[in-house]
């Protein structure tokens, strides 16, 4: 397979280095050659750490090569190549929950942002961090889509669950469920409804139904089981209609979810973490991955955690994060029309 001329270049973010980050990175790079033939992947992390995972999983610590910045990369076959950020990290266990892990994790995508703001990678594709470790390490950040959004200065965004043409669209995500319930305003709903009709229209399908979960069971039941259907979600959708945005709803979620794994819908909006995440996980597994609509840049994400019962033994998958890389090559090209779509005056 030829390489296509302009490959865009992947800012890979190494996560949580006492985690299994740092093993799934060195599979991905070293033993899926696809990667690079719709990408250029230049690590953001330590090299330290990075090394005792390619040894881990059976490689040559040598495959390791640091630079400056990614237009020094080698982008060879059998080579990583990688930005250290910040002090070696060598030196943290795998398994445990350190602080010092919390805080390099989180500075990772700092730099990577950064980089994405001087044009030097055309995309974000992240590992996973650990939520408690970052606490720990000075970063009180919910998760990586929060920590994205605030290093970007954007408060409209979605957490994207993706596999294949379906995508779920999340109106919140890493709150309590009483806190998601006050969060689900009709300014929300509407504000993702936009962010889901760029997307599709940045895909080619600027008329892609859009279905819309309703937050209570049965979507309240003609108000039998709460208010907030009737009150919130259904204004939504008609003003979102009225923009022109093919949306419906609140549809009831255990027809709405189902119903869109069998292929009738595409794009689907939920309501908090657990409508979403909880299905996508138990019918996809590796084979989904995590987008962050609403970003200046791609970005995409596994869908899985750090595995701290796993890691340092060279076990771990790397499915969700070679997907994760391939998807983000698919969608950085074309990820300035879903930016300026949701943000007229960038």
């Amino acid at each position: 397979m030829s390489r296509p001329e302009q490959r865009p270049t992947l800012a890979v973010t190494l996560g949580d280095v006492a985690g299994i980050g740092p093993e799934i990175t060195a599979k991905a790079l070293l033993h899926h050659p696809e990667v690079r033939d719709c990408a250029r992947p230049v690590v953001i992390g330590d090299a330290d750490s990075l090394r005792r995972a390619v040894s881990a999983v059976g490689g040559d610590p040598a495959a390791v090569n640091p630079v400056e910045n990614p237009e020094q990369a080698a982008d060879r076959a059998g080579i990583i190549d990688i930005v250290q950020s910040g002090p070696s990290l060598g030196h943290v266990p795998a398994g445990e929950l350190s602080a010092d892990a919390g805080d390099g994790a989180a500075r990772f995508v700092i730099e990577a942002v950064d980089l994405a703001e001087r044009g030097l990678v055309d995309g974000i594709v992240t590992p996973p961090l650990n939520k408690a470790a970052m606490h720990l390490g000075g970063h009180p950040w919910p998760g990586h889509t929060e920590l994205l959004a605030h290093e970007f200065g954007v408060s409209d965004y979605s957490l994207v669950l993706s596999a294949g043409d379906l995508s779920f669209f999340h109106l919140t995500t890493h709150v309590s469920l009483r806190r998601a319930i006050e969060d689900v305003t009709q300014e929300r709903a509407l504000e993702v409804l936009r962010l889901m009709s760029a997307f599709a229209k940045a895909q080619g399908d600027a008329d892609e139904p859009i279905g819309v979960a309703g937050l209570n069971p049965h979507a309240g039941e003609n108000r039998l089981f709460g208010d907030e259907d009737a009150d919130i979600l259904e204004p939504a959708v008609e003003r979102a209609r009225a923009e022109g945005i093919n949306a419906h709803g609140p549809l009831p979620a255990d027809a709405l979810i189902p119903a869109a794994v069998k292929g009738k819908w595409k794009l689907v909006a939920v309501c908090y973490h657990d409508q979403g995440h909880a299905p996508f996980k138990a019918v996809y597994g590796d084979d989904g991955v995590n987008i962050t609509a609403g970003l200046p840049v791609v970005r995409v994400s596994v869908d899985h955690g750090t595995a701290f019962d796993i890691a340092g033994q060279g076990i771990a998958r790397e499915a969700s994060l070679v997907l994760a890389m391939r998807r983000a090559a698919e969608l950085a090209p074309g990820w300035g029309h879903v930016w300026r779509a949701t943000n007229p005056g960038a």
